[in-house]
């Protein structure tokens, strides 16, 4: 709701539920960790589809709250959060590019006028991170076959 109304997310307000009971992105996050811990463990592949900016977001889709690779069990022994196996697909590209792409959509809930938002926040998937990158000039169907490729 609040990308639709032009506001940006940040993290100072997705910390907390905000006043009006709203939540942003870090508990958005955090349910998504637990559909895919879900999903994955009941036998699904699992394709999520969402702008994981920072590499904080991505840790979280992974480890769940905090991304915390650890956690105390009660009698202090440290143990293993449960972690899902993350392929980051990052589709790369200008911002004219997606800005054009963008100026395209029709009802889309984020307005065009949020991408600069994202650019500056874009922390693009590095080494140690899992994942593929993928540049948007490419046809959809060579996006698709370069992802199964990488996947098989």
């Amino acid at each position: 709701m609040k990308m639709g109304k032009g506001i940006p997310l940040n993290d100072q307000t997705s910390l907390m539920p905000r006043l009006d009971g709203s939540k942003d992105r870090i508990p958005w996050l955090c349910n998504l960790h637990d559909i895919l811990l879900r999903d994955v463990a009941s036998g699904q592949h699992v394709v999520l589809a969402c702008s994981a900016l920072k590499k904080m977001y991505r840790d979280i889709l992974i480890r769940g709250k905090d991304g915390a690779p650890l956690k105390c069990d009660e009698s202090g022994k440290e143990e293993k959060l449960a972690e899902v196996k993350l392929l980051v697909v990052h589709l790369s590209g200008s911002f004219e590019v997606i800005s054009g792409r963008l100026l395209k959509r029709k009802g889309h809930f984020m307005p065009p006028e949020l991408l600069q938002s994202q650019f500056d926040t874009l922390e693009p998937p590095s080494a140690p991170e899992n994942f593929i990158q993928i540049s948007v000039d490419k046809n959809l169907s060579e996006i698709i076959a370069t992802i199964m490729e990488t996947v098989k």
